[in-house]
C-alpha cells in the first residue's frame, strides 16, 4: 500500500451501504453477499482502517514534535476599530 493520499476505490463500501439501506426500506430480515463481494468489502475495509491508522500516526508524531513550539499571542485592547 502507498503512503500518499491516494484516492481510494470505496465502492465496495457503498454498496453494501446501499444494500443494507434497500434491506432495510423493504423489512427484510437478512441480506446476503457472495464471497466476491464479501472479499472486495473486506479489503476495502482492511484499507480504509489502514489508512486511518496511518493517518493518526503522523498526526500524533507531527505533535509529539510541535510540543516545544512557541505560540505568542499580543492583545491590543481592540482599540483600533473602524
Amino acid at each position: 500500500m502507498s503512503t500518499k493520499n491516494e484516492p481510494m476505490n470505496t465502492a465496495p463500501i457503498q454498496q453494501y451501504l446501499q444494500q443494507v439501506k434497500a434491506a432495510d426500506a423493504s423489512q427484510q430480515k437478512d441480506i446476503r453477499l457472495d464471497i466476491q463481494s464479501a472479499k472486495r468489502l473486506a479489503f476495502t475495509l482492511g484499507e480504509v482502517m489502514a489508512r486511518l491508522n496511518g493517518d493518526l500516526e503522523k498526526l500524533l508524531i507531527s505533535q509529539s514534535s510541535g510540543a516545544n513550539e512557541t505560540i505568542e499571542v499580543r492583545l491590543d485592547g481592540g482599540g483600533n476599530w473602524k
